[in-house]
């Protein structure tokens, strides 16, 4: 297997082959607690007026977006897996849009797609790997140490490799990104957040991604 390794929309819009999209902080942290908590699929848009407009015409959604990473006025949910365990999702819909997990899926022009986070990594490498495509593209949604981590991972899976999680999310402890999420300072963002986010492989499922009419679809496959 070919595994090449990009960064952004940029590079998710030059993906070849089968292609995983990483966001760990935290859209597709988020999404795997959603799923895990029960709930039927995760709905990824682009703009938050494009997540409103879909929440409205569907009933008994719930609603989660940021806007470069902090909360939307008007919509309680952020981009936070410590909000959305509070939340009942038991066979409901959950909308997303982030600044860079929805938007790198977004970007993908074709071939079968994966979204990931650490909390799924070992899954979706035996995912690929059951797969086994003849080039696989992952991508770190955002040029950010977790989600590099998290390909790394992914790769070292895949490989047959033990990676090792704590060297690789060092570069991540000593950012100041990461001590500002610390401080509990930063508005939407949970100092639980990190601790949901960055361990490897609590849940068994990958979450495949579908194009459907507006939306991207984003389920738990097991």
């Amino acid at each position: 297997m070919n595994i090449i390794h990009v960064t952004g929309v940029e590079g998710a819009r030059e993906a070849r082959g089968m292609v995983v999209v990483i966001d760990v902080l935290r859209s597709f942290t988020v999404s795997a607690y959603a799923l895990a908590g029960g709930a039927r699929e995760c709905r990824l848009v682009k703009t938050v007026a494009e997540a409103r407009a879909l929440a409205d015409a569907t009933p008994g959604a719930l609603l989660c977006a940021e806007e470069d990473a902090l909360p939307v006025e008007g919509i309680p949910i952020s981009n936070s897996p410590t909000m959305i365990l509070e939340q009942d999702l038991q066979g409901r819909v959950l909308i997303q849009r982030s600044t860079a997990g929805t938007q790198a899926v977004a970007a993908v022009q074709g071939g079968d797609i994966f979204a990931s986070s650490l909390v799924v990594a070992t899954a979706t490498a035996q995912a690929c790997v059951l797969r086994n495509p003849e080039t696989l593209t992952i991508v770190a949604s955002a040029d950010h140490p977790e989600d590099h981590a998290c390909a790394r991972y992914i790769d070292a899976v895949i490989r047959g490799g033990h990676p090792d999680l704590h060297r690789l999310l060092q570069p991540l402890r000593e950012s100041e990104r990461y001590q500002r999420a610390l401080s509990g300072t930063w508005p939407g963002f949970p100092t639980k957040d990190l601790e949901l986010a960055l361990v490897a492989d609590r849940f068994a499922f990958a979450m495949p991604v579908t194009r459907e009419s507006g939306y991207l679809r984003l389920t738990a496959s097991f």
